[in-house]
């Protein structure tokens, strides 16, 4: 486990900065899967059958040693603020999917988002990865996950009109990490 800690700073005149510390886990616990369900329930992004798909992920991989789903936690004592999970595609060379990111809505604004993207692609290199593609829907609501994508340095490689319900597609990001 690694410890930090993040300054974020308001826009307000005359206002101190905020600071969040926390530590990075790459083991996922039983407790976990609460945890991380609070937090996608918490965004307001995911429906229920996203929620239980990622739940699933996690108890895949607390299940089989070999599972191919990774974990990044973010956490500061018991509170989780943030996780991500990512994996090796299968069939393919040094391709990966980032599967998961998400932030504690309480702790958004702290670059935790930030940091655990970085922190997949450092552990996605290290693992023989070049190719990180990730996919998020087109609604609306999902525009600041797509500008914090192109703002991390990815790129928009496709967009599947309709993918998920009609008038919510898919949009694809990928980024080459060097």
């Amino acid at each position: 486990m690694k410890s930090f800690s993040i300054n974020k700073k308001s826009r307000k005149v005359n206002s101190t900065a905020k600071y969040v510390s926390y530590t990075l886990r790459y083991k996922p616990k039983q407790s976990d899967c609460e945890k991380v369900r609070e937090i996608l329930i918490e965004t307001g992004f995911f429906s229920e059958e996203e929620v239980t798909v990622a739940l699933e992920l996690i108890e895949e991989k607390l299940l089989q040693k070999h599972s191919t789903y990774n974990f990044i936690f973010a956490e500061n004592g018991n509170k989780l603020l943030g996780y991500s999970c990512y994996g090796h595609i299968p069939l393919t060379k040094e391709s990966y999917d980032l599967y998961w990111i998400a932030v504690n809505p309480e702790f958004q604004g702290y670059g935790i988002g930030k940091m655990l993207l970085n922190n997949s692609e450092k552990s996605i290199k290290k693992s023989g990865g070049v190719h990180l593609y990730v996919e998020t829907a087109s609604r609306k609501q999902y525009t600041p996950t797509r500008r914090f994508y192109l703002a991390c340095g990815y790129r928009k490689v496709a967009f599947f009109q309709d993918f998920y319900t009609p008038g919510d597609g898919k949009t694809v990001f990928y980024k080459k990490l060097k």
